[in-house]
């Protein structure tokens, strides 16, 4: 095998790929990134098993062929190499030959026969998604992923196709977020499925806002497949909660709010948390919030803000941290806090269909 490639161009489907690679890999051949040359173009694979990820690029080809080598310190060389332009030759042997300017590197590769194929979806549903729904979507979502081991069912974004919807929907427990959007596909298609963590982080560094998404569900496995790349993943097997019965019904107060203002106020404020005071409480009254923290340890923080309020007066509390995590993933200019009162959670809405639900803390005392 033979080729030349700009070292723009390698390196950055290089780092598309590498990414899925585990840093305790349980085999050799997990380590290593399949790099297959042929008709003017290279395609690279890398794999843990459970989630792949597959990207073509152009290159000038001399010879056909297929190597396996250590992807990490692969990336490395090529990003530290002097010249622009890249020659890779790897013999029989798997011995990579890499040459750039003055530079020269010899790495040691494995036989491409080691590499674990790729599952293929020839009898699966499909849907096509635009990317950019895809995109906004994950964004909204997929920070209410639990990291929790123990309750793997949350470990990925519960993703529901019913009625001629797609829903996405997150949560570790103690807050959840969902978007549900229109979409075209046949009703034999209705299916409910978790999308893992790690393919769901793979899918937001691969999607832009153009062209749309070719997704393929065949039993546990599924792919997406984006402009000539391809993430494959297994899919998360289990009964995910009923997350409609955490969404509070009837709202009692609602408070609209500048999204920017209220998610600077309450970063500022939260500065004066602490481990065991990790929490920032809201006290609302006629045209505006009074956003403070208090920390017997550290000192106090407060901050009013204007909102458009109108109800009645009473204080909530939440994490700071996961009050902050929907404004930072949202867009919108305004966005809305639907309340019942102190014990009940809190909703942020949109003008948009989405919504996050915030289990509220006991309110401490402010000094």
């Amino acid at each position: 095998m033979k080729f030349t490639i700009t070292k723009e161009a390698f390196l950055d489907v290089l780092q598309q790929v590498q990414h899925v690679v585990s840093s305790r890999a349980t085999l050799p051949i997990l380590s290593n990134v399949l790099i297959e040359a042929a008709s003017g173009s290279i395609r690279l694979t890398a794999t843990d098993l459970d989630v792949g990820v597959s990207a073509v690029i152009s290159a000038d080809v001399q010879q056909d062929g297929a190597t396996t080598l250590p992807v990490k310190r692969l990336a490395s060389i090529v990003r530290e190499l002097p010249a622009s332009e890249v020659s890779v030759e790897v013999g029989s042997d798997n011995q990579a030959s890499i040459k750039s300017g003055p530079s020269f590197f010899k790495i040691i590769g494995l036989g491409e026969e080691e590499f674990p194929p790729l599952p293929t979806f020839d009898d699966g549903k499909e849907y096509k998604i635009p990317q950019a729904l895809l995109l906004n979507a994950l964004k909204k979502t997929s920070y209410a992923i639990s990291n929790d081991e123990t309750r793997y069912v949350l470990n990925g974004v519960y993703v529901s196709f019913k009625e001629g919807k797609v829903t996405f929907v997150a949560t570790d427990g103690r807050r959840l977020a969902m978007v549900e959007n229109d979409l075209e596909y046949p009703a034999s298609n209705e299916a409910d499925i978790i999308v893992p963590a790690k393919a769901v982080a793979e899918l937001q560094r691969m999607l832009s806002d153009d062209g749309d998404v070719h997704v393929q569900l065949s039993g546990s496995q599924i792919s997406f497949e984006i402009d000539g790349s391809l993430i494959v993943s297994k899919l998360i097997e289990g009964n995910y909660p009923n997350y409609k019965q955490v969404i509070p019904g009837q709202r009692k107060e609602r408070l609209s709010i500048s999204r920017e203002d209220f998610l600077n106020t309450i970063r500022r404020v939260s500065l004066l948390t602490s481990e065991s005071s990790n929490s920032v409480k809201l006290s609302f009254s006629q045209g505006s919030v009074d956003v403070q923290a208090n920390s017997k340890e550290i000192g106090n923080a407060e901050e009013s803000i204007p909102a458009d309020y109108n109800g009645e007066e009473f204080s909530i509390a939440f994490n700071p941290t996961f009050l902050m995590a929907p404004l930072k993933n949202l867009n919108e200019e305004t966005i809305y806090l639907d309340l019942i009162d102190s014990m009940s959670p809190g909703v942020v809405r949109i003008d948009e269909s989405f919504l996050y639900v915030i289990m509220p803390m006991r309110v401490t005392q402010q000094k």
